[in-house]
C-alpha cells in the first residue's frame, strides 16, 4: 500500500492541524490552571472548556480541515474523555461532583457532524450543531446557576426557566448568524431558526447524564439540514 499520498496530505495540513492543537491545548491548559489554583468552581472550569472546545469547529471550517482529520480528532478526544471519566487525567473537567459522559459524547457529536458536512461542503451545518451546544447549553447553565430563580423538575432534574429561555434564545441567534453568513434568505432563515432552537431547547431539557452533548448537537444540525433542503 503507498502511503505517499496520505503523507503528502498530511503534511499540507500541518499548518491547519496546529493551529487547532494550539488552541485546544491552551483551552484545556488553562481550564486546569484554574482548577489547580481554585481560581474557579469545578463546574465553571468544566464550562470554560465545553465553550473553549466547542469554539473549534470554526477554526476546522475556516481552515478546510477535512472529514477524515476531525474523525480521527474525536475518536482520540474521545477515547481520553473514556480514560479520564475512570482515571483522574483532567480532574479539572471531571471533577464537577457527578458522573456524566458527557465530555464523551461532545467527542463524538463533534466527530459524526464533521464526517457528515465537511466532506458534503456545508460546514455550516456542523458549526450550527456543535455552536448550539457550545454556546447554548453553556450560557443556559451559567444564568441557571446564577440567576435562576423559577425551578421546574423533568426526570428528577432541576431546571430553571431562565436557562432554558437562555438555551433557546441563544440557539435561535445562532442559528440566524450563521444561515445569514452563507447568504440565507431572511425569513427562511428565520423561520429555520426557530425550529431548530425550540428543538434544541427540548433536547436539552429532558436529556441525562450528559447525552445532550450527543443528542442536541447531532439533532440541531439535523433539523437545519433537512429543513433547508426541503424549503429550498
Amino acid at each position: 500500500m503507498d502511503l505517499q499520498p496520505y503523507l503528502t496530505s498530511l503534511l499540507a495540513l500541518k499548518v491547519p492541524i496546529g493551529i487547532v492543537a494550539l488552541w485546544l491545548g491552551l483551552v484545556v491548559v488553562g481550564a486546569e490552571g484554574l482548577h489547580r489554583f481554585r481560581l474557579a468552581q469545578p463546574e465553571t472550569v468544566r464550562k470554560v472548556v465545553h465553550i473553549g472546545a466547542g469554539n473549534v469547529i470554526l477554526l476546522a471550517w475556516w481552515l478546510q480541515v477535512p472529514g477524515w482529520l476531525g474523525i480521527l480528532a474525536a475518536i482520540v478526544a474521545g477515547t481520553v474523555a473514556l480514560i479520564s471519566y475512570w482515571l483522574p487525567i483532567l480532574p479539572g473537567i471531571n471533577s464537577v461532583g457527578r458522573k456524566s459522559l458527557g465530555t464523551f459524547f461532545y467527542a463524538i457529536s463533534m466527530g459524526v457532524l464533521i464526517g457528515w458536512f465537511f466532506p458534503l461542503n456545508l460546514p455550516q451545518y456542523a458549526a450550527i450543531g456543535i455552536l448550539i451546544m457550545t454556546w447554548g447549553d453553556g450560557m443556559a447553565a451559567i444564568v441557571g446557576q446564577r440567576w435562576g430563580r423559577h425551578r421546574y423538575r423533568v426526570w428528577g432534574m432541576i431546571k430553571s426557566w431562565e436557562g432554558t429561555l437562555t438555551m433557546g434564545l441563544v440557539s435561535y441567534a445562532i442559528g440566524c448568524s450563521i444561515l445569514f453568513a452563507v447568504g440565507g434568505n431572511f425569513w427562511q432563515t428565520g423561520a429555520i431558526s426557530l425550529v431548530v432552537a425550540v428543538v434544541a431547547t427540548g433536547l436539552e431539557a429532558f436529556s441525562k447524564l450528559g447525552i445532550d452533548n450527543l443528542t442536541v448537537p447531532i439533532g440541531s444540525a439535523a433539523i437545519a439540514f433537512f429543513l433547508q433542503q426541503s424549503i429550498g
